[in-house]
């Protein structure tokens, strides 16, 4: 009990780190990453707010990882709901100011890449299952024979000139962004000793095989 409310703290603390790291970068003002500039687009296509259109791509890439074949968690259904959640909490709410100075304008960028990849340490290591969007560069892997670089560079471009064409907001951030995030995620990683091919996660479908199991068992009892 004590080691399952442990994996739910890190995922929310993930997923609130992962919205707080987005709104930093899209108050820095200086360009989004590649699917922050999707998911701006969107909202502003449909009027809908930047945290409703994260959830809502992330609902169809759900349904496209699922008829690949690709194994659900329940981080994987939690990082859907609740990173734009997150997201309108903190821009609704204006708590995060927009800079007018550039230097504090990309001082802002940084610190949203540092936050975002600390969030993404803290939600892999609950091994509650990866987000969506991974889940899709995982499957699209599978199945074109090309590296996982590659198709997620592929992926982002997609992605990115979607977004620029729906309004989304692009400028030599995103490049800084497309750069630099990586990195972070690998200084993150090697700080915290977290080696992400170690790591085993949980899946729906392992815990609805344990529970049918357990009512087969009791029946036949």
């Amino acid at each position: 009990m004590k080691n399952i409310i442990s994996k739910i703290a890190r995922l929310m603390v993930g997923y609130f780190l992962y919205g707080l790291g987005i709104v930093l970068t899209v108050n820095a003002n200086q360009g989004l990453a590649p699917w922050s500039v999707f998911h701006q687009g969107l909202s502003l296509q449909l009027n809908i707010t930047m945290g409703v259109a994260t959830q809502v791509v992330g609902i169809v890439i759900l349904v496209f990882d699922f008829i690949f074949g690709e194994r659900l968690g329940w981080g994987t259904i939690g990082n859907v709901i609740f990173i734009g959640t997150f997201i309108d909490m903190f821009m609704l709410n204006n708590w995060i100011p927009i800079p007018n100075n550039i230097a504090v304008s990309y001082g802002m960028m940084v610190v949203g890449m540092a936050v975002m990849a600390l969030a993404t340490y803290s939600y892999l290591s609950a091994q509650l299952g990866a987000g969506p969007r991974d889940g899709l560069m995982i499957a699209m892997t599978k199945r074109i024979n090309l590296s996982i670089g590659l198709i997620r560079n592929l992926i982002e471009v997609v992605v990115l000139v979607a977004g620029f064409f729906m309004g989304g907001s692009v400028g030599l951030g995103t490049l800084v962004m497309a750069i630099l995030f990586g990195r972070f995620i690998q200084l993150t990683f090697k700080l915290f000793k977290f080696d992400v091919r170690q790591v085993k996660h949980r899946y729906i479908d392992q815990d609805f095989a344990l529970i049918f199991n357990r009512l087969k068992n009791g029946k036949s009892e």
